[in-house]
């Protein structure tokens, strides 16, 4: 039966290289035996021996740590551990592997992939393919009846899902403030409460002094109410009694960092290490018409969209304990324009 890794070149060449190598060093040391037992050619030999020794380090430098490196590249982003890893490379096999490289690069454009992960944030609204406008121009005559019946509560509420709904679907690939993000999580909070009553509570913590400057801060849409959501759906709402979710906004030089805890039911450990898995991976999957969530937007969409825009650096942190809560903490760059103003530069 042939050998499977005889059908690699990268095998071929080692073994080609390898059997180079010995076969050196046999006649090295056959020539060391005919140099010592005539004592003469002493020095030659000495130089072969040498002369190897020089060839094994540039093999060791220019052959085979590049290659381990490369190796390493391809396999990290075969499983889905790196993508800008497979464009920064050193050394490339061959000129036509280079070439291979640089058509993925152009294919698997950040633009287009950002353009792509758009349809996960479209409700079911649009996946039914319900007129937006329609949608909240129904709500706002909901609303409008209500209002005429006395009935403030439900008018409300259809206020809020109104603006929810336009907040949600339109101009989707727009980053926009911190402030439009908790207007949109505190609408989104006053829809559940007609559902939790003052079982659910929203707190948001800040440094007011610097209040203005921190809201001002731009991140991509739709990065917060996700999060919220699965901390509503899936631990508060499994929670025997009041459920809290806290948002709690930190800056440094460089990043802005969010972190949304909740004390609902948690996860268990072997839970978490999938999540974290999915995390850490940059892939496509979540973007397969199979695998979309009708619940809302995954927290591994809203990581591979932030990892898409701004780098590997940035994303989401999960921690969670059994019967104690979640925090998920997401991690963005410091910024105040968009995204295409700040390439452009």
């Amino acid at each position: 039966m042939k050998s499977v890794k005889a059908k690699y070149l990268s095998h071929r060449i080692s073994w080609l290289f390898t059997a180079m190598f010995v076969l050196i060093f046999l006649l090295l040391v056959v020539l060391t035996f005919v140099a010592v037992h005539n004592e003469d050619y002493l020095f030659f030999v000495f130089c072969g021996y040498l002369a190897l020794g020089v060839m094994i380090y540039i093999h060791y430098r220019w052959i085979y740590k590049p290659y381990k490196e490369s190796s390493k590249v391809f396999r990290l982003f075969a499983t889905g551990y790196t993508i800008h890893g497979l464009f920064g490379q050193r050394v490339f096999f061959s000129p036509e592997i280079e070439e291979v490289t640089n058509k993925i690069q152009e294919i698997m454009n950040t633009d287009e992939l950002f353009n792509a992960t758009k349809k996960q944030a479209q409700y079911l609204a649009l996946q039914n393919q319900i007129n937006p406008h329609f949608l909240y121009n129904t709500l706002e005559g909901i609303r409008g009846e209500t209002l005429n019946a006395g009935l403030e509560n439900v008018a409300k509420m259809a206020e809020a899902l109104a603006t929810f709904f336009r907040y949600t679907i339109s101009n989707v690939e727009n980053l926009v403030t911190l402030e439009d993000e908790l207007t949109n999580v505190n609408n989104y909070y006053i829809i559940q409460r007609y559902r939790f009553g003052e079982r659910l509570t929203l707190n948001v913590e800040y440094d007011t002094e610097n209040e203005i400057e921190i809201l001002s801060y731009k991140l991509p849409k739709l990065t917060l109410q996700p999060i919220v959501e699965n901390a509503i759906y899936h631990g508060i709402e499994r929670k025997i009694g009041n459920g809290n979710v806290n948002i709690k906004i930190e800056t440094t030089a460089t990043r802005l960092i969010v972190t949304i805890s909740d004390n609902g039911v948690g996860m268990t450990e072997e839970r978490l290490r999938e999540i974290d898995d999915k995390l850490n991976r940059t892939t496509l999957e979540y973007i397969k018409p199979d695998s979309e969530a009708h619940s809302g937007i995954a927290a591994v969409n809203v990581n591979n969209r932030i990892k898409l825009l701004f780098g590997e650096e940035y994303g989401i942190c999960m921690y969670s304990t059994s019967n104690v809560g979640t925090d998920v903490e997401i991690t963005l760059p410091l910024i105040k324009k968009d995204i295409k103003e700040r390439n452009e530069k």
